[in-house]
């Protein structure tokens, strides 16, 4: 299975290289007030690319924040200062499940 995704990684790897190599023809890309800018067509494809995976990225982020306030529980407020906080629970070593599993290795 390692060898199967390795080499699915060197197809995609050579394929995005090749692409790169027959994309290097300068092209200019016009901005707003008669600015311009010319570059590779590789090099704005990629910065196309790289900022749309940004914008994804921070628009994940407010859920992300939400999930992760819902997901941890809030602190126990002790009612009597003498008392002692409760600590975790003991958990029995048959009930941790091994992850990732390693079935077949």
């Amino acid at each position: 299975m390692r060898l199967v995704v390795w080499l699915l990684r060197a197809f995609l790897f050579f394929a995005l290289f090749a692409f790169a190599l027959n994309n290097q023809q300068p092209v200019t890309v016009h901005w707003f007030f008669g600015l311009q800018w010319s570059t590779p067509l590789v090099m704005v494809v990629l910065g196309a690319f790289a900022l749309g995976a940004a914008l994804g990225v921070l628009a994940m982020v407010p859920s992300w924040w939400r999930a992760r306030r819902h997901a941890t529980p809030a602190a126990p407020v002790a009612q009597d200062s003498q008392a002692p906080l409760p600590g975790p629970l003991p958990l029995a070593r048959d009930s941790m499940a091994e992850y990732p599993p390693r079935v077949g290795l």
